[in-house]
């Protein structure tokens, strides 16, 4: 049986926004938009990188860090065109790897 597609809601403020992406709903909304139409025989829709980070299976883990490290992260993202956490997970993995070099 096919899904019904998940509508996005209009949001009163930013909060609420928030709530709904982080929610169920706002996860099921990006696999199916991942995902594409449904065609047969048509290609996956979405970028490469969400292709990619689909294959892997991912951990949903909390993480603190200094505010003006973060705020650092975010800038260096926008200039680079990416979201701020894929520049983490993309500096995370490049930091494991080097150290999985050393002696």
């Amino acid at each position: 049986m096919k899904k019904k597609p998940i509508v996005m809601p209009n949001f009163v403020n930013q909060a609420q926004e928030a709530d709904w992406w982080a929610g169920r709903e706002g996860r099921e909304f990006v696999k199916q938009k991942a995902a594409g139409t449904g065609k047969k025989g048509g290609a996956p829709r979405g970028s490469r990188l969400v292709g990619q980070l689909n294959k892997v299976a991912s951990v949903q883990i909390a993480l603190r860090l200094p505010e003006p490290d973060l705020a650092r992260a975010r800038e260096l993202a926008t200039r680079k065109g990416i979201g701020y956490q894929t520049l983490l997970k993309m500096l995370v993995h490049e930091g494991l790897r080097r150290e999985a070099r050393r002696p």
